[in-house]
C-alpha cells in the first residue's frame, strides 16, 4: 500500500506473455503451480510486506491532518503485522529473516524506485494498489506451498488490511479536487506493470517454459482484474 517517484516517468511494460493458440483450454494452471520452495517464498513475501511498511510511514509523514496520520497508520501497522508473522515463519522453519529476505530485495526496491509518486496523492493510490495486489499475489502463490505451511501463510494474506481506510482517504482527496481524476487514473494504469515485473520475479517456472508462459497468462488476468475493481471503486478508468 503507498508512496513516492521524482522526475522523470520511467515506462514499464506489461510482462509480455506468449500466444496461447498451442494451449488446450483444458490446460488452464493456477498461479500456486509457480509456487517457490518454502524460505524461497517466505523471503520474497517478508520483504514485500516490509517495504509496503516502509512506503505507508513516508505517507504518514506528508499526510495532511491527524486524523489522516492516524487512520493511515493504523494501515501500516497491519502491513507490518503481516511482515511480523512472516519473519515467525522463517524462524520457525530455522531461518535468519535477513539472511533469507536479503537475496530478493532487488525486484522489489525497483519496484518502489519507479513508483515513488510526485505527490501524496500518487503515494497513496501506489499504496492502495500495490497493497492489494501483492496480498491477493502472495495468497495465490502459498496454495502451491506444502500442506503443513499452507493455510497458514495463506490466512495471513487474506486477513485484515488497510485497503478501505486508503480508499476513502482517496475518494475523499478525489471529490474534493475532481481534477485529479484522470491523473490519479493514469497512474493506476501504469503501476499495473510495475507490479506484474516485481510479482514476475517470485514465479519458478519448469523447464517446458513455451506452454507455461502461455499458461500464466489467464492468472495474471485475474490479478489485473481485482487491480481493476480497486480502480472502479474509486471511480476512476483502469
Amino acid at each position: 500500500m503507498v508512496k513516492w517517484f521524482s522526475g522523470k516517468s520511467v515506462r514499464i511494460e506489461v510482462p509480455r506473455l506468449r500466444s496461447r493458440s498451442n494451449v488446450l483450454p483444458t490446460e488452464k494452471v493456477a498461479l500456486a503451480e509457480f509456487a517457490p520452495d518454502v524460505m524461497g517464498f517466505l523471503g520474497r513475501a517478508a520483504y514485500v510486506q516490509l517495504k509496503i511498511f516502509e512506503t505507508l510511514s513516508r505517507v504518514i509523514t506528508n499526510a495532511p491532518t491527524t486524523a489522516a496520520k492516524t487512520a493511515i497508520g493504523k494501515a501500516a501497522e497491519l502491513s507490518l503485522g503481516k511482515h511480523r508473522a512472516l519473519v515467525a515463519e522463517i524462524t520457525k522453519a530455522g531461518g535468519s529473516p535477513a539472511d533469507v529476505m536479503d537475496p530478493f530485495t532487488d525486484a522489489f526496491d525497483e519496484f518502489e524506485r519507479i513508483s515513488r509518486g510526485t505527490d501524496w496523492y500518487e503515494s497513496l493510490i501506489t499504496a492502495y494498489l500495490s497493497a492489494g495486489f501483492f496480498d491477493d499475489f502472495y495468497a495465490k502463490l502459498a496454495e502451491g506451498l506444502p500442506t503443513e505451511s499452507r493455510t497458514r501463510l495463506v490466512t495471513i494474506f487474506a486477513g485484515e488490511s488497510g485497503e478501505q481506510v486508503l480508499a476513502e482517504y482517496l475518494q475523499a482527496a478525489i471529490d474534493a479536487n475532481p481534477r485529479l481524476d484522470s491523473r490519479l487514473a493514469m497512474w493506476g494504469r501504469r503501476l499495473v506493470g510495475d507490479m506484474m515485473l516485481a510479482a514476475r520475479s517470485a514465479l519458478v517456472f519448469p523447464d517446458h517454459t513455451r506452454t507455461t508462459e502461455a499458461q500464466v497468462e489467464p492468472v495474471f488476468g485475474e490479478l489485473i482484474a481485482a487491480h481493476t475493481r480497486r480502480m472502479d471503486a474509486l471511480g476512476l478508468t483502469a
